[in-house]
C-alpha cells in the first residue's frame, strides 16, 4: 500500500458535526460552507501581492520602478509571509479558525485601502505589502484547520484543492482588472475594488469553535511532527514557488516586453489562472481517489510544467498561450495535493505541520522573484529558462522529501495508528 498522504487517514474529529463554538451553543459545521469560506478568506488574503503583480505596468510608470524593482517588493511581501508563517500556524492553533481568519481578511483589505490611498512612492507600495503578508500567513493557515477539523476524510482532498485554487482566482481577478479597470479609471480603482471585496469575504470566513485548551503535561504536538523531511519537502516547495510565482507576477510584463499588448497579455493571464484553479480542484478530486503517492504525483506535475515555463522564453502569442496553460496547469497546481498529503500525517496540529511547509513556499516566494526580476531586467527569456530549471530541482527534493516521511518513526507511527482506527471501524 501507498502511504504519502495515506487515504485512510483521519479527519479532524470535529468533521461534518455539529460542535460548540465556545458559548454553549451548538454550531453547525457544513463541510461545503467551510470550503467556501476557506476559498473566500484565502482569495482575499493573497489579493493584494497579485493585484501588484497583475498590474505592474500600470504601477510601475506611475512609481517608477522596473522589473527587478517589483522583484524586490514581491520578495519583501513573501519574506515577511516566511517569518510570521510559523507564528501565525501557533496562533490559528491556539485561538481557533473563526478570529484568526477574519484577522487575515482584515489585513489584506485594510493593505489594499492603504496602497489606494498612500501609495505615491515605491517605498510606500512595498510597506503596504510588507504589511499584509501577516494576513496572507492567517488567511492560509486558518483555512487549513477548517477544512481539516470540519470536512469528512473521502473529501479533504478535494477540498484542498478548491481552497488552493484561490491563488489562480486571485490572479485571474487581477488580470482581469487590467483591461476593466486599470486601463479605464486607472490602476488604484482596482485597489479599492478589492479592499471593497474582502468586506463581503468577512461574512463568509471560517466559524469555527475556539479550540479547547490543551491539559497542562499533556502530550507535545510538535514532537509528532517528522520535523526534518518536513523541511525537506519545504526546500522543494521553496524552488517550486520560486518558478511558479513568476507566472503570477511577471507574465504581463514579459508578454508586453516580448512586443505584446497589455490587454492580451492580461487576457492569457486570465486563462492561466483559470486553468490553475480547475487543475488545483482536479487534483484534489484525483487524490482522493488514490492509494497514496501524493507527494510523487506533486514531482511529476513540477516535472511537465518545467516544460511551460521553457516555452515561455521562445516568445511570440503561440508559445505564451501554451507556455502559460503548461506552467499553471501543472507547475502550479501542487499547492492544494501537498497540503492534503501533510495534513493527513498530521491531523492533529495540522495549521502548525503546514506551516512548515508554508513557510517554504514563502522563502521561494521571496527569493523567486528577486533572482527573476534581477535576469528578467537583462533577459526575459534567460530568466523563464532559469525558472524552468529551479522547477526541476524542486520536482526531485519532493522525492526526496517523500523517501524520508516514509521512513520517519513519527510517520510510521500515524498511519500504524490510522490503520488500526480503520480495522476497528470495519470490524464494528
Amino acid at each position: 500500500m501507498r502511504h504519502d498522504g495515506l487515504r485512510t487517514a483521519v479527519a479532524g474529529p470535529q468533521a461534518g458535526r455539529v460542535v460548540s463554538d465556545g458559548s454553549g451553543s451548538p454550531t453547525s459545521q457544513s463541510p461545503v460552507r467551510a470550503a467556501v469560506g476557506a476559498v473566500a478568506t484565502t482569495t482575499a488574503a493573497v489579493l493584494p501581492i497579485f493585484l501588484v503583480g497583475g498590474l505592474a505596468v500600470q504601477i510601475g510608470d506611475e512609481l517608477g520602478f522596473s522589473p527587478a524593482g517589483l522583484g524586490v517588493a514581491v520578495a519583501l511581501y513573501f519574506g515577511a509571509s516566511a517569518l510570521v508563517s510559523l507564528p501565525a500556524g501557533w496562533l490559528v492553533e491556539r485561538y481557533g479558525d473563526r478570529l484568526t481568519s477574519r484577522a487575515g481578511v482584515l489585513i489584506s483589505g485594510g493593505s489594499m485601502l492603504g496602497t489606494a490611498l498612500f501609495a505615491h512612492s515605491y517605498p510606500s507600495l512595498v510597506v503596504a505589502m510588507v504589511f499584509s503578508a501577516g494576513g496572507n500567513a492567517l488567511g492560509q493557515l486558518s483555512s487549513n484547520l477548517s477544512l481539516v477539523r470540519l470536512v469528512p476524510r473521502h473529501r479533504q482532498g478535494l477540498s484542498f484543492g478548491v481552497k488552493q485554487s484561490a491563488i489562480p482566482v486571485a490572479t485571474l481577478l487581477a488580470g482581469a482588472s487590467v483591461p476593466t479597470i486599470a486601463l479605464t479609471v486607472g490602476w488604484r480603482w482596482a485597489f479599492v475594488a478589492g479592499a471593497a471585496l474582502t468586506v463581503l469575504v468577512l461574512p463568509l470566513a471560517p466559524r469555527g469553535p475556539r479550540p479547547a485548551p490543551r491539559p497542562k503535561g499533556g502530550p507535545n504536538r510538535g514532537a509528532e511532527r517528522a520535523t526534518g523531511p518536513l523541511i525537506v519537502v519545504a526546500l522543494g516547495a521553496a524552488f517550486a514557488a520560486a518558478s511558479a510565482s513568476a507566472l503570477g507576477i511577471f507574465l504581463v510584463d514579459s508578454a508586453v516586453a516580448q512586443g505584446i499588448g497589455a490587454a492580451t497579455a492580461g487576457a492569457v493571464l486570465t486563462l492561466g489562472s483559470v486553468i490553475g484553479a480547475i487543475t488545483r480542484v482536479g487534483g484534489g478530486w484525483l487524490a482522493d481517489r488514490r492509494g497514496g503517492n501524493h507527494l510523487a504525483v506533486v514531482a511529476g506535475t513540477l516535472g511537465v510544467g518545467a516544460l511551460g515555463l521553457a516555452l515561455l522564453a521562445v516568445g511570440g502569442t503561440p508559445a505564451l498561450v501554451i507556455g502559460t496553460v503548461v506552467g499553471y496547469g501543472l507547475g502550479w497546481s501542487w499547492p492544494g495535493v501537498l497540503n492534503f498529503a501533510v495534513v493527513r500525517l498530521n491531523p492533529a496540529a495540522p495549521a502548525s505541520a503546514t506551516s512548515i511547509t508554508q513557510s517554504g513556499v514563502y522563502v521561494g516566494g521571496c527569493a523567486g522573484p528577486l533572482l527573476f526580476g534581477l535576469i528578467a531586467a537583462d533577459s526575459y527569456p534567460t530568466a523563464w529558462l532559469v525558472a524552468a530549471a529551479a522547477m526541476l530541482v524542486a520536482a526531485a527534493l519532493m522525492l526526496i522529501g517523500r523517501r524520508l516521511l516514509l521512513a520517519h518513526p513519527a510517520v510510521r507511527a500515524t498511519m500504524s495508528r490510522q490503520l488500526g482506527s480503520i480495522a476497528t471501524s470495519a470490524g464494528e
